[in-house]
């Protein structure tokens, strides 16, 4: 299946961005065909890092009750959620929604009760928080956040998975090189004859075909 050509992809791009009052995402659309969404084992939840960012991204929020980790978050601008009162946190509305505007982080020994307390609503919008491992620094997972994606098969099974690959404000080139990581990942994972088409837009363009 041949792919946009990168003159193309490019031309497509300066046409319709900056014709907004806010800045666009840049969005792909995977169908695929042949592929039982039924079966546990077909569904996609995937992870992929955009090798130039996402672009726009939203801030940063950690569940935490360590001192030292606490200190640090507030050191580098990243909202503090108490993971000593989650269940506070799930009996207020307000304060349920509010963690959509944030990409989640979490102490490790947290995950536990946030899957218990928030699991229900963070998890079937793709929001659970990613947990902090080993000797991973904040530094390091905020850097990492600004690249990661979430590719996830969603409604009933549908046969299609969206995602962004960026914003309006990154370059053509390495637009078309975050969309060409995505197509990559998924065609690893359930094989190039399995995908019936791909199409591209920004938040209020006409789609493209790109594959």
């Amino acid at each position: 299946m041949e792919e946009i050509k990168l003159e193309d992809f490019t031309k497509f791009i300066d046409e319709n961005k900056g014709k907004r009052k806010f800045r666009q995402s840049v969005e792909l659309a995977i169908n695929f065909k042949g592929i039982d969404f039924n079966k546990q084992d077909n569904k996609l939840n995937l992870e992929v890092n955009l090798p130039h960012g996402k672009g726009k991204v939203k801030k940063l929020g950690i569940f935490a009750t360590e001192k030292s980790l606490i200190e640090n978050a507030e050191k580098l601008g990243i909202e503090i959620f108490d993971g000593a009162r989650l269940d506070s946190i799930a009996g207020d509305s307000a304060r349920m929604n509010s963690l959509l505007n944030y990409d989640l982080i979490a102490q490790q020994s947290l995950m536990p009760s946030i899957a218990k307390f928030l699991g229900q609503f963070l998890g079937p919008r793709n929001r659970m928080p990613k947990p902090l491992i080993g000797n991973m620094t904040l530094a390091a997972i905020s850097n990492e956040m600004t690249k990661r994606i979430a590719i996830k098969t969603k409604g009933k099974n549908l046969p299609t998975v969206h995602c962004i690959v960026g914003s309006e404000d990154i370059e053509p080139k390495k637009l078309y090189e975050n969309m060409n990581e995505v197509i990559s990942t998924v065609v690893k994972k359930v094989g190039q004859g399995r995908i019936r088409s791909a199409y591209l837009k920004l938040s209020m363009s006409k789609p493209i075909k790109v594959m």
